[in-house]
């Protein structure tokens, strides 16, 4: 529909120069002249449809265009529609006087928009002049449907035409030169008029102010009215075209909202899952309850190297994809005047971050405690072995200690056999005393076995109750035996010294050799070549001895060659067994030569685990030397990515390229870290915990690696918003370089600013900066109070007065053209106006229209276009 309402200081000297540009001296109304009766006839026709498309609007008609505007009220009414403003009250009277009265009220009105009336007076109106009154009609005309059209800056006339020469310029045989002459070559002129005609009416709501044959049938149609029908078409395509560009504005919008929505979607859904996979993981790593069994913890180490090789790393690049995705988000909602985008409740960022940092902590005092366990283990089982081992040796030699003890030989046994026993005990005292020490050792590593938590510490402190309660009961056996037999004693005069001496030398020297077996085949475990080194020390010292043992062995052999000499010298039958002892000559031989034997076989174990902690050196050494160089290279690469950040040189699509080279460098150094943990669990797997040739453990590698990562992509985000901070904000490549220029210039922490450092580089950019207006930029720059300006945050700030967005009133404007200017929109004039997918949209999220013009089923179009900007009121 046509366009109504009057320019606001429309210039009175121009309207009527406009009038008499297009107006010719032929054409003036003089009230002497008459109309041609054809001419007549089509103004008659054409002005009172053009009249009555106006007045349905307020529900009345006319009939008889020059009798129905004599009494004034309709023609008043008739302003009132095409201006949108309000006249002066009607006269009610209906005198002639009273007419004349509302006539020259609707002259007044015209003339003060400016119209110069020629010949037209209000007398002539009320008498139905019909030539006065279609004058009149033709200036309401001129001045309200046609006056206002111009193309490249023609007059109305001109600008009408012109018009109609751009849209049948498409059409052949056709040439438009003017609105009387036909210019169409058709053979059915009449029939294509009234198709026009009867389209028009059902499409575009023109009602039909002419017959085709008005035009085909005169020579040289009434040029007014072809002008006023022909203004109809032009309002009603101008009207269709602005519409189109609302639409068009609106889907835009939309477009970026569900966008933004999508993004926002993805976000929540990617933290979701980080954060459930973090609340999972944390009571995995927090459970600290020590499995029995060395293989079960070795088990459990390896489940967490499963974890920081294979299941960590890909949260640890979605946990970086989730902060560029946040900031990209921002950035785009920052770039289309959106709100910020505020996750759900615990899912910020930095709650992300503070999670991610439990984790970590969580994380080493995990594999510090699996160490620890493995290395209690370890001396657990060591402890647990030589513990059964001693065990085994004490209750060998114990084994019918406590029957011997109890019994009564001596109350039957010769003086001889007496004293035999005398001095039988007396060696068995000795051996008891000797095995003492080993009684004490088996005691301390149960107590050492308890206080290491040992699974089977039930078992282990039964047993060394059992032995510790049967040393008792032998020292209570003993001594009772010693008694009894020192009762008897002095009845028994005669002993064999011989057989005491040996028993008595022989019972020391079997148990040193006993010590020494044990001590060649003890278990050992040592954790480098100097404890090594010391074991071997020790062992060569053991064999240093040696020769002095032979020669205890070779004289306690001798007093048994004395004896078998005296017992031939004199005669003496022997049984073959000293009563003293149950150690034979031949026990003494044996033992030695299992001594002997048992030597090398220690010199090879030793030489075995020098061999093994050599290599275990030359896997710290293998270790450190990679790791001395990888620790520093990833120092230097951080230390180069912040430089790279604040280098100006080149375009930003430059620098990205060059940024996503420097990545990809990064990224094939990859195979180097690989490499490493490799060793480092060739390391672990030869349970190697400490290396003193390097600072650098594998946790600190990781954590340089994955920050490195990090650091790099969220560098190639920022050039990447910067990228869409300049596209979307207009600016040239030269204004970013010079923006980035001024902002490191006053960089002093490395890619942000203090407030004084910001306002120096202000005022070096020209600013004139008072106190409250330099308060009101830094809560734009630095709306969460963090005393820093960072660079994104200063470019928005560059850029933000210049800016060409769509604003909530702009989106708000092109609602109300596709509502036609109502106060709420249909849900079928959504679905005509836009696409089906941005009009389902729109329907779905907008509420019902409140107020009473409203019909059923409005929508409020007013309060949507506020909430895609996030604001309550417009």
């Amino acid at each position: 529909m046509m366009a109504v309402e009057p320019q606001a200081q429309y210039n009175t000297s121009y309207m009527m120069s406009e009038e008499h540009q297009y107006m010719s001296p032929e054409d003036e109304w003089d009230r002497d002249l008459l109309l041609d009766p054809a001419w007549e006839k089509q103004q008659r026709k054409t002005f009172t449809a053009w009249c009555n498309s106006h007045l349905r609007k307020a529900g009345t008609q006319i009939e008889n265009i020059e009798d129905d505007f004599r009494n004034g009220l309709k023609l008043m009414l008739l302003l009132e529609v095409i201006s949108g403003e309000r006249l002066p009250k009607p006269d009610k009277g209906k005198m002639r006087f009273h007419k004349i009265a509302n006539v020259n009220k609707a002259l007044d009105f015209i003339c003060s928009k400016g119209v110069k009336l020629v010949s037209i007076g209000a007398e002539e109106i009320v008498d139905g002049n019909t030539k006065m009154t279609l004058g009149m009609i033709w200036t309401i005309i001129l001045r309200f449907a046609i006056q206002d059209i111009s193309v490249e800056e023609t007059s109305a006339k001109e600008g009408l035409l012109l018009w109609c020469q751009r849209k049948t310029a498409p059409y052949r045989n056709v040439n438009v030169q003017n609105f009387h002459i036909r210019c169409a070559q058709s053979d059915d002129p009449i029939g294509n008029l009234n198709t026009a005609f009867e389209v028009a009416e059902k499409y575009l709501d023109i009602p039909k102010m002419l017959d085709a044959e008005d035009i085909v049938n005169t020579p040289k149609p009434d040029e007014k009215a072809i002008m006023t029908y022909v203004s109809c078409f032009y309002h009603a395509f101008a009207g269709a075209e602005q519409a189109e560009t609302a639409a068009n504005r609106i889907c835009k919008v939309l477009a970026v909202n569900q966008e933004n929505e999508k993004l926002m979607e993805e976000y929540e859904k990617l933290a979701s899952e980080l954060l459930e996979w973090i609340r999972k993981t944390i009571p995995w790593l927090e459970n600290r309850m020590a499995e029995q069994q060395m293989k079960a913890m070795q088990q459990k180490l390896e489940d967490f190297r499963d974890y920081r090789r294979i299941h960590k790393p890909p949260r640890v690049q979605e946990k970086c994809q989730l902060e560029i995705n946040f900031n990209t988000l921002q950035t785009k909602l920052r770039l289309s005047n959106r709100p910020a985008f505020m996750p759900s409740e615990g899912k910020m960022v930095s709650d992300i971050a503070n999670a991610w940092k439990g984790l970590e902590q969580v994380e080493k005092g995990y594999e510090e405690w699996l160490l620890t366990e493995i290395r209690r283990l370890e001396r657990l089982d060591h402890l647990a072995e030589k513990f059964k081992q001693k065990c085994s040796l004490h209750q060998s030699w114990t084994s019918g200690k406590e029957e011997l003890l109890s019994m009564k030989d001596y109350e039957s046994a010769s003086l001889m056999e007496i004293r035999a026993l005398m001095r039988k005990h007396e060696a068995f005292e000795s051996d008891l005393a000797a095995h003492q020490d080993r009684v004490e050792q088996i005691a301390a590593i149960a107590q050492e076995l308890n206080e290491l938590d040992y699974h089977d510490a039930s078992s282990v402190n039964a047993r060394c109750q059992g032995i510790c309660d049967q040393w008792d009961n032998l020292g209570t056996l003993t001594q009772k035996r010693r008694d009894s037999l020192e009762r008897v004693e002095k009845l028994w005069e005669t002993i064999d010294q011989l057989y005491l001496e040996f028993a008595k030398r022989a019972a020391p020297f079997n148990n040193w050799m006993d010590g020494a077996m044990e001590d060649l085949q003890d278990m050992f475990i040592v954790h480098s070549t100097e404890e090594i080194h010391s074991l071997i020390t020790a062992h060569d010292q053991f064999k240093a001895t040696l020769p002095e043992a032979d020669k205890e062995r070779m004289a306690t052999m001798g007093i048994q060659s004395e004896i078998v000499k005296i017992a031939q010298t004199y005669g003496i039958k022997l049984s073959g067994v000293n009563p003293y002892t149950n150690l034979s000559p031949q026990d003494i031989t044996n033992k030695w030569e299992a001594v002997k034997h048992l030597v090398p076989l220690r010199d090879q174990m030793l030489q075995e685990e020098v061999a093994r902690q050599q290599a275990n050196e030359r896997l710290r050494r293998q270790f450190a030397a990679q790791a001395n160089i990888i620790g520093p290279w990833i120092q230097t690469k951080m230390e180069e990515i912040g430089h790279v950040s604040v280098d100006i040189a080149g375009s930003l699509e430059e620098q990205m390229n060059n940024l996503k080279q420097y990545e990809q460098n990064i990224i094939n150094y990859k195979c180097n870290i690989d490499k490493l943990e490799g060793d480092h669990q060739l390391s672990q797997e030869s349970l190697i915990f400490d290396n003193k040739h390097t600072n650098y453990t594998m946790e600190h590698i990781r954590v340089g690696w994955e920050q490195l990562l990090t650091t790099i992509a969220r560098t190639i985000n920022e050039v990447e918003n910067q990228i869409l901070t300049r596209d979307a904000k207009g600016i040239s490549q030269e204004q970013l370089n010079e923006f980035r220029a001024s902002f490191n210039h006053f960089d002093r922490r490395n890619g942000m600013m203090d407030p004084d450092d910001f306002r120096a580089c202000l005022i070096s950019m020209g600013y004139d900066l008072g106190e409250v207006e330099f308060a009101r930029i830094m809560t734009l720059v630095d709306s969460n109070n963090t005393g820093v300006v960072t660079f994104q945050a200063f470019i928005d700030f560059m850029t933000r007065e210049t800016a060409e967005t769509d604003t909530a009133d702009q989106v708000m404007a092109s609602f109300k053209i596709l509502a036609s200017d109502k106060a709420y929109i249909t849900v079928d004039e959504l679905r005509r106006e836009l696409p089906a997918e941005q009009a389902e949209y729109c329907i779905s999220r907008m509420t019902r229209y409140i107020g009473a013009d409203g019909p059923a089923g409005a929508l409020d179009y007013i309060s949507f276009s506020s909430a895609l900007y996030g604001e309550s009121d417009l």
